[in-house]
């Protein structure tokens, strides 16, 4: 390369005497554009590719959704075509607890630490009443299943009525000694 520069430098002038022809400019521009055309092509196949991926897999992601939600409403009406005992079972339990919760909720307001381990023992059966109705969807007629999900709730409204039982005896232990007091 330094020979190459040298001789440009010697021959400066004589060099910049020739200007090259309008045609060898053209050539010159199109060969440039060739290069910038062809990438400008590849990007929009890629850019093009990319939607088409992108809208396969919002679709594909939407019918699996909507996939899911039918099969837990159609397990819901599936049970309740195939037991509607067990249905009517659960609305009795679920109105039961949440009448006796109801109730015991103004009495807690004074047990704090009671409130918080009466709904963490509720929540503890809540998830094994879970899996349970998990085992139901494989077993729908398996009467084992059926009837530990019903002394589920039958455990939930005895721990509901025993602290009932419990706050109401407070209660009146505490307007017993306030009565004494006077």
């Amino acid at each position: 390369m330094d020979r190459l520069e040298e001789y440009i430098r010697e021959n400066r002038e004589g060099l910049d005497k020739y200007d090259p022809s309008p045609e060898v400019w053209k050539g010159i521009r199109k060969d440039m554009h060739k290069g910038r055309r062809e990438l400008v092509r590849w990007f929009s196949a890629a850019a093009m590719i990319v939607v088409m991926l992108t809208t396969a897999v919002l679709f594909y992601i939407a019918r699996e959704r909507e996939n899911y939600v039918f099969s837990k409403r159609d397990a819901g009406m599936f049970l309740m075509k195939t037991n509607p005992e067990l249905v009517e079972s659960e609305i009795y339990y679920n109105n039961l607890i949440n009448d006796l919760y109801n109730e015991a909720t103004p009495l807690l307001t004074g047990y704090p630490d009671i409130e918080k381990e009466l709904l963490n023992d509720m929540s503890q059966i809540d998830s094994i009443c879970a899996d349970i109705r998990k085992d139901l969807r494989d077993n729908v007629d398996n009467q084992e299943v059926i009837e530990a999900l019903i002394n589920n709730y039958r455990i939930k409204t005895h721990i509901l009525e025993d602290m009932l039982d419990i706050l109401r005896q407070n209660e009146n232990n505490s307007e017993k000694t306030d009565e004494n007091a006077i």
